[in-house]
């Protein structure tokens, strides 16, 4: 059993938990409290310390993960992007707007300022692979599909050394001075049955036994509907800051940054095949990366481009639609509790990591669809900071947890144990940077998506209760569901924490 709970706030308060910000706003308003006080209004100043109290508790206590002026202004934000029409999005091509030039995407939300490049031919196939450029973060990713044989029959010893590969490999990603978060993501859906129908067609002699005929027949229809494909991918993200005076060196434009992509990509999949025990893993091309983000908008959408990726292969004249103008929704809808697009709706949550640790290998009872035609989904994000930024960090880690252990103990506080460890933690903090190691602020974001004749609240309920299975807590992304689903099933290297320097 390998259990993980080196793990803390990612933001601890100078003063019992709250952070500076909060707490010089709290001070403020308390002024006129000892105004009315020194008037000797006695009457102002209670109804003066009652607001006081009310604003602070709405200010620091929270609700569902937010305080209440986060909620407010959640709310505040979502209501006002309804009435300007920002949280419906209907495609250029369900509009008739074809002005724009084939090939651009069209995405919604979060995904909007997404743009997918060619790269230069690579290796022997000359395979161009796809560049994600995203346009409002600054930011360069490359995805890969990989094939992973799990750890659910591994030995608590290979599970150990599976846990130190991975630190190993945001370590080096960290040394790299380049890369600023890795997303590992994975999506089971059930199986559409289009590779093994291709097979059949392929293999099938006419005017053969009926018999036989009829068997693999009702061997594909049950098979169908009894099993699951998972896919996995990684994406590993790269600031247009850290990237360009590289790129530069390397040529500069669009082909110097991808030489340098090209180095990490080679320096990323060799710690990948060497101590994560990847079985097979392709970077993605164009063509792939457009599969992969069609059929997570659409999961039904996949068997249709399989069977015309197939008969191209035949004619010529087919067309397989592989054009990015057409890779998202028609139409999406941002609603309160889920995220509706095309004939799907979505409810993505996000994972709180329990005080008594994460056992490594907990998530697989997420992955597990509760009922027939429901896709499940979650990507697990590691933002790496820089050098500098964790340096800074620890520090201020380190000084807040001295300044209230000094203050507990000048009010005769006795600390509780959580206190006491999380306090340990952020002294330790400082230590490990000093030894090499790097700091990974990471997070999980998983989504159930179902089809639109059926109850998603009902659906998102089996994904709280299989978070809960698990040993995790759920946090619903509510008011930003469309942005945990483009997080979490969209291979596009989109980070709910924003860009990073």
């Amino acid at each position: 059993m390998t259990l993980y709970d080196d793990y803390a706030k990612a933001k601890a308060g100078m003063f019992f938990g709250i952070g500076g910000g909060k707490l010089a706003v709290i001070c403020v308003a308390l002024l006129p409290v000892f105004v009315a006080v020194n008037r000797q209004a006695w009457l102002g100043a209670a109804v003066l310390l009652g607001l006081w109290l009310a604003a602070s508790a709405l200010m620091v206590l929270p609700v569902r993960g937010r305080s209440a002026f986060g909620w407010i202004a959640a709310m505040t934000s979502f209501a006002v992007a309804g009435l300007l029409g920002r949280s419906t999005f209907r495609s250029r091509a369900a509009r008739g707007d074809l002005g724009k030039p084939a090939g651009q995407t069209d995405l919604p939300g979060v995904l909007a300022s997404v743009a997918v490049h060619d790269g230069p031919p690579l290796g022997p196939a000359q395979a161009r692979i796809a560049i994600i450029q995203n346009h409002s973060a600054k930011t360069w990713s490359v995805t890969a599909s990989v094939v992973h044989p799990g750890i659910g029959m591994a030995e608590p010893a290979k599970r150990d050394q599976l846990g130190r590969a991975l630190s190993g490999f945001l370590d080096a990603c960290e040394q790299t001075q380049l890369i600023s978060a890795v997303s590992l993501m994975v999506r089971t859906v059930p199986d559409d049955g289009a590779e093994r129908r291709q097979w059949m067609n392929n293999h099938r002699i006419d005017g053969g036994p009926s018999l036989s005929r009829r068997v693999n027949d009702d061997l594909l229809e049950a098979l169908a509907t009894a099993s699951v494909r998972t896919e996995q991918f990684i994406t590993f993200t790269v600031p247009e800051r850290r990237l360009a005076k590289s790129a530069k060196e390397a040529g500069g434009g669009f082909d110097g940054r991808a030489a340098i992509l090209y180095g990490l990509m080679s320096e990323v999949e060799s710690h990948l095949r060497s101590g994560m025990g990847i079985a097979n893993m392709a970077w993605l091309t164009s063509p792939e990366l457009f599969l992969a983000v069609r059929s997570g908008f659409a999961p039904g959408d996949r068997a249709s481009i399989i069977d015309a990726l197939q008969h191209q292969g035949v004619d010529v004249q087919v067309n397989a639609g592989l054009d990015w103008a057409v890779a998202g929704p028609s139409g999406a809808d941002v609603a309160v509790r889920h995220y509706s697009h095309d004939a799907w709706n979505s409810v993505s949550a996000t994972i709180r990591l329990p005080d008594k640790g994460a056992l490594m290998g907990a998530l697989a009872p997420v992955l597990m669809p509760s009922v027939d035609g429901e896709r499940r989904s979650f990507a697990v994000v590691f933002p790496i900071m820089d050098r500098q930024t964790a340096d800074r960090q620890a520090s201020r880690a380190a000084s807040g947890a001295t300044l209230a252990e000094g203050l507990r103990a000048q009010l005769k506080i006795n600390p509780r144990a959580r206190e006491r460890i999380s306090a340990a933690k952020a002294h330790g903090l400082d230590e490990k940077l000093a030894r090499g190691d790097s700091l990974i602020t990471p997070y999980a974001v998983c989504s159930v998506t179902v089809p639109k004749t059926k109850r998603v609240a009902h659906h998102a309920q089996g994904l709280d209760a299989s978070i809960r299975r698990a040993g995790f807590n759920p946090l619903r992304l509510d008011v930003s569901h469309d942005a945990g689903f483009a997080v979490s099933t969209i291979p596009l290297g989109i980070d709910l924490k924003g860009p990073r320097a």
